[in-house]
């Protein structure tokens, strides 16, 4: 048996006669930059997430961007977020020259530990940036009144995670500014890259409209240093396709999460998600102590893997500038030695779920 990780060409065929005509009809148009089907999509968007407004923009890099570019962070400003997450969390705070200040995460959800976060608060602390790991939303109640006492702005990173839920909240409605990933692979996923701001402040959402098209208050009319940030209307054409489905598909990850769990539950350590959220279930991540061994051994019986993530972020090359050292942050430390993402689509089967049981058993 050969299993695939992401599924998109078994996804593409199911939604192939929507996706091939919207695309079609923006070849047709010949309006590949800001096209109608980017405030289509923009409008649908608002309406999925109840948000007041969606913004589209080039990537999930780019959205954190426009986020932090909105709520002004300045070089030498601090932003609290965590080390256990892609390079574009951090990245993006020290591509505007701000100091990402790192706070480890918990050992069971893998998000940054609330309870940490107040002592990371220094004078120079603007905003606080938690991510939605693996799909499921952090502590946002928590966060939020840390952050309304200390008069910080919370950007939610929720590039894992559109479509999850908090205490009934969809995650583009818990921070001031939330942004979403529309890369292949995620769970809505477009065939290129993109990605989304959602906020419900007036005055941020204009301004990050401005600024995904380098500052433009009107054409060639610039308030504003911006950025190339648009999302191309072909994005939107296949994102318009997808939309529709995606609730459905979300609960179907949700179901094959929930026959991995038990699949899984005595063999190897189990993602955990708490009871008041729901994930979307961009990785299904176990702990295993032999991940590299055990990844080759799946692999030769056709079950790939990843590793979300082998090196926490203080630890990078690229923030040696930071002055961090191993062993700051241990538990996210532990979890780049164990995690180990398996399968995980909407269209996994149970066949190939008791595969890769069968086969983690035999070779654990």
């Amino acid at each position: 048996m050969k299993i695939d990780f992401a599924n998109l060409q078994h996804q593409y065929q199911l939604y192939k006669e929507d996706i091939d005509a919207n695309i079609q009809a923006v070849l047709n148009a010949s309006n590949y930059i800001m096209g109608s089907e980017v405030k289509r999509l923009e409008e649908e968007l608002q309406h999925f997430t109840g948000t007041k407004h969606a913004i589209t923009c080039s990537s999930g890099t780019d959205a954190l961007l426009l986020a932090m570019m909105a709520l002004d962070i300045q070089p030498g400003d601090e932003v609290i977020t965590t080390p256990f997450t892609f390079i574009a969390t951090a990245e993006t705070i020290a591509f505007l020259q701000a100091k990402p200040v790192f706070v480890d995460i918990e050992e069971a959800s893998f998000n940054i530990d609330a309870s940490k976060i107040e002592a990371a608060i220094t004078d120079k602390t603007k905003a606080i940036m938690p991510v939605s790991l693996y799909g499921q939303p952090p502590d946002i109640d928590e966060i939020n009144i840390i952050a309304k006492k200390h008069n910080l702005k919370v950007i939610i990173d929720g590039a894992q995670s559109f479509g999850s839920t908090y205490k009934g909240k969809t995650d583009s409605n818990l921070g001031d500014i939330s942004t979403t990933s529309f890369f292949p692979a995620k769970p809505l996923g477009c065939y290129g890259d993109g990605g989304a701001v959602f906020t419900n402040n007036d005055e941020y959402a204009e301004k990050i409209k401005m600024m995904r098209v380098h500052g433009q208050s009107k054409r060639y009319h610039h308030k504003y240093i911006g950025m190339g940030g648009r999302l191309d209307t072909i994005q939107a054409a296949v994102l318009l396709a997808k939309l529709p489905h995606y609730l459905e598909e979300v609960k179907s990850r949700q179901g094959v999460a929930k026959k991995y769990n038990s699949l899984l539950k005595n063999q190897v350590l189990i993602p955990h998600v708490k009871e008041d959220r729901a994930s979307v279930w961009a990785q299904y991540t176990i702990r295993v102590k032999n991940r590299g061994a055990l990844q080759a051994k799946l692999k030769d019986e056709g079950i790939p893997t990843a590793v979300h993530y082998p090196m926490p972020l203080h630890l990078q090359e690229c923030f040696q500038y930071l002055g961090l050292k191993e062993g700051g942050f241990p538990v996210a430390e532990k979890a780049s030695k164990e995690v180990m993402s398996l399968p995980m689509n909407s269209f996994v089967t149970q066949h190939e779920l008791e595969y890769i049981q069968a086969t983690l058993f035999k070779v654990k």
